[in-house]
């Protein structure tokens, strides 16, 4: 195995799903025999003993054994790992962390599948759910949305066996098509464009002529890495050409008007890729070629929203230099304790184009639909609207929804097409979206349904307009406003009317803690009790006089 950048990782083997644990008792001779444990010689020193044996044992007569059992085996608990979340279980059939359970059908039929209950194999559930999403179908005009995917990107998997499966796994693609095709949307709704692998003159207007050579070299090696958790093997640069290429094409088509919008079931993902370096799972940075490839089909402007729970560190370094190409990014960031550690509100591009990085960064985990789509309301549409783009791209990582082992967030599917359609009056409809990361299969599938729907579409569905968000989600944006308005005039009012909107909430809060404080002061016998009338009575009255006082 071939070691690409950053050393070898420190990985162990991966035992099989079904490892049985209980076995490290015994050992094993030179010739592979398994050898008996010392309680198992002892054991064979005094014979096997039969059930009846132990009865027969010479026991008082008068013992009361009522309550007798017989000796049980040891209980054997079975290794298995979620396919939902890759997370590990033993023993039971639904996983302790999300519910799903070991045997559902969620690769079969993606979210619509039970998870509490396994796969049933009847091919009715297609039928039935096909008949649900019906009515929907009229909405949208057919041919209106393509979709770009290529089943040779499943062959991109990690070949060496560790302790955990990678989270970016081939299952990730396989469930949301799984999902789409239970559906009706794709195949049905939704039409495919022909796949193609991207060329080396188009990668190197994004990488440098290094960056694509190592890429390809690892097509020559079984497996390979990157970083120690950057994987390829023989297959991964065939995939990731593939996914560049089929984004590529998507954006040219988008642009000429060949199609109004479209969805890019790819992998490997993109965002983290820079110039010079594949990590984070990434290989080529797909967004990156998708606006290129955009400009060269007539778009002068080009708008790229990333809401992966990720900072897409790679994208920001390809256009920080560049003013025809805005990049907007919302992530957990917690003062660059969060990986990859960039994207701080104060990255705002270089070199003239000051302004046109704009970073979201979330200062905690646990965020939810309001802060994103407040800070959609009050910062990305905003400068978005200023910028006035010919074309937009969506990073579309879904590590922010409910239920991600990585992300630890809770955008919900409602809020990811919340957001998808807030973005669809900007440049004209010409939008696409590009699948960046996510790791529950079921939140990533839900999710990148909904968004599809949006493209086709269909209403949201939800109501999120009159939001509120979370204490440190307005902290954030105030932090983004403070700084973007040196570069983007339209967000002055909304700077000084939030600001004066935190001072009031301020002043709200403290007033509440200093009434909690003075309420917590009188016991809890004397105020709820019997006296309970007399106390109020008196309460009161006092409040009353110091403010007939107060006011002499």
């Amino acid at each position: 195995m071939t070691r690409l950048a950053n050393g070898e990782a420190e990985i162990s083997r991966h035992k099989s799903n079904n490892e049985v644990f209980g076995k490290d008792a015994s050992t094993d001779d030179v010739n592979g025999n398994t050898l008996p444990d010392v309680s198992s010689k002892k054991a064979g020193q005094q014979k096997e003993m039969t059930f009846q044996d132990v009865y027969n044992q010479d026991l008082d007569d008068e013992d009361d054994d009522s309550d007798w059992e017989p000796l049980q085996k040891n209980v054997e608990l079975v290794k298995w790992f979620c396919t939902n979340c890759t997370m590990v279980n033993l023993g039971d059939v639904n996983c302790d962390i999300c519910g799903e359970h070991r045997e559902s059908g969620i690769l079969r039929h993606g979210f619509l599948a039970s998870p509490l209950l396994p796969d049933s194999g009847l091919t009715e559930i297609d039928s039935d759910i096909r008949e649900r999403h019906k009515g929907s179908q009229d909405s949208a005009s057919n041919g209106s949305t393509a979709v770009g995917f290529d089943e040779r990107m499943l062959l991109h998997s990690e070949i060496q066996l560790t302790s955990h499966p990678h989270p970016e796994r081939p299952d990730r693609i396989r469930a949301i098509a799984a999902s789409l095709a239970t559906a009706g949307i794709f195949p049905g709704r939704c039409y495919p464009i022909p796949a193609r692998e991207i060329t080396r003159e188009e990668l190197q207007m994004v990488h440098s002529l290094e960056h694509v050579e190592a890429v390809d070299l690892t097509g020559h090696m079984f497996t390979s890495y990157f970083t120690p958790d950057t994987y390829a093997n023989e297959h991964s640069a065939r995939a990731a050409r593939l996914a560049a290429g089929l984004c590529a094409d998507l954006a040219s088509a988008i642009v000429s008007g060949r199609t109004k919008n479209g969805f890019a079931l790819v992998r490997p993902p993109g965002h983290h890729a820079g110039i010079k370096q594949a990590m984070g799972f990434c290989l080529h940075n797909n967004a990156a070629v998708a606006a290129l490839a955009a400009q060269v089909s007539g778009a002068k402007k080009v708008l790229i929203v990333d809401w992966d729970v990720h900072h897409g560190n790679g994208t920001q370094e390809i256009f920080e230099q560049n003013k025809s190409v805005l990049y907007i990014s919302l992530h957990r960031h917690e003062g660059g304790k969060f990986y990859p550690g960039t994207g701080a509100a104060d990255e705002v591009g270089t070199m003239g184009a000051e302004g046109y990085c704009v970073n979201v960064p979330w200062s905690r985990g646990g965020v939810g639909d309001n802060d994103y789509v407040f800070a959609f309301q009050h910062v990305v549409l905003p400068i978005a609207s200023a910028f006035a783009p010919d074309f937009t791209i969506i990073s579309a990582g879904f590590d922010a929804a409910r239920g991600d082992p990585l992300g630890c967030c809770d955008v919900t599917p409602a809020g990811y097409a919340k957001m998808t359609d807030m973005l669809t009056d900007l440049s004209g409809g010409k939008l696409l979206v590009i699948l960046e990361g996510g790791y529950n299969l079921r939140s990533i599938s839900s999710s990148a349904t909904s968004v599809i729907k949006v493209l086709l579409g269909e209403s949201p569905g939800c109501e999120l307009d009159n939001t509120s968000p979370s204490r440190s989600g307005l902290q954030t944006v105030l932090e983004v406003l403070k700084i973007q308005s040196n570069y983007w005039p339209v967000l002055a009012s909304n700077f000084t009317k939030l600001q004066s909107q935190a001072r009031m909430h301020s002043i709200e809060n403290k007033r509440k803690q200093i009434e909690k404080k003075r309420r917590a002061v009188t016991p809890m016998w004397w105020k709820w009790g019997r006296k309970g009338l007399l106390y109020h009575f008196l309460n009161g009255q006092n409040r009353h006089a110091h403010v007939k006082r107060k006011g002499v």
